[in-house]
């Protein structure tokens, strides 16, 4: 790649400044939704929704290819998958507590399965699920940074007339039960908003690295503050970081973005358990 510095880069490379600006959107509803997922400690079902999507990806591929369904994009399937698998999981985890674990492990394992299966039985080129697994943000384009600004606004309306709810259940399922709040569907509500958020997220960083830029920025503000509000800002501002500093990395040793990404982001993590624990 060419040897200029990043930030002089940035005014004479237009995919890189659309890469960046695609990932600066995407630490918002990271920082939003992943402050939820960590408060209320359901990583574990965020990465079985994110892993899930991939059946979705393999269904619509093999659709569109096969019954030669043109207008069926992954994406659409993903979408579908992310919701199905976001609500199947919110039911197990309310009606089937004890084998939560497990169901949720097999759904992982199912959807990964199907979707794999149905890509390799799919007539031609399928390098666009590629994209989709391990993310392709430097190919994203105005439509694609005009989605994640969209999930932004989606987001910051949903945490504006939702956030004291939220915070309710993400604290105290039974206390906020017996304020008279409706648990379940605001559960459900929530799950939804992981769901939307994993599936526009893969094309920044893919199926299989989102869960690290999703929950690891809240992770870190959470090691500052335990106050919830204060924790979606710093996180926000630590997926900020990650973006500028990951972009920039990928750019100087020609690494694969999404990866350097998830990199950064893990690494930003573990020197914030040094520092802790020094």
């Amino acid at each position: 790649m060419d040897k200029l510095l990043f930030i002089t880069a940035l005014f004479t490379q237009p995919f890189l400044r659309m890469a960046l600006f695609a990932a600066l959107s995407s630490s918002v509803a990271g920082g939003i939704i992943g402050s939820y997922i960590v408060v209320k400690r359901i990583v574990f079902i965020s990465g079985s929704i994110a892993h899930s999507v991939l059946g979705g990806l393999g269904i619509a591929l093999y659709i569109k290819k096969v019954y030669n369904v043109t207008w069926f994009e992954p994406i659409y399937g993903a979408l579908i998958a992310a919701i199905l698998s976001a609500w199947l999981i919110g039911t197990i985890r309310l009606y089937y507590r004890q084998r939560e674990d497990t169901v949720i492990a097999a759904l992982w394992a199912f959807g990964m399965s199907v979707g794999v299966i149905l890509i390799s039985l799919s007539p031609g080129s399928t390098n666009e699920i590629s994209n989709y697994l391990f993310g392709n943000i430097l190919w994203a384009s105005r439509s694609d940074l005009y989605m994640l600004l969209g999930l932004d606004g989606v987001i910051l309306i949903a945490t504006a007339l939702l956030h004291r709810r939220f915070l309710a259940i993400c604290f105290d399922e039974n206390q906020a039960a017996m304020q008279g709040l409706n648990v379940k569907l605001l559960y459900f509500l929530l799950l939804s908003l992981v769901a939307l958020t994993v599936v526009l997220m893969i094309q920044i960083v893919g199926a299989i690295l989102i869960i690290a830029i999703l929950s690891l920025p809240a992770a870190i503000a959470n090691t500052y503050t335990h106050r919830l509000s204060k924790m979606m800002g710093i996180a926000i501002l630590i997926g900020v970081i990650i973006a500028f500093l990951g972009i920039a990395i990928s750019y100087a040793l020609n690494w694969p973005p999404g990866s350097t990404l998830a990199l950064t982001a893990t690494t930003l993590y573990l020197l914030n358990l040094i520092r802790r624990r020094g």
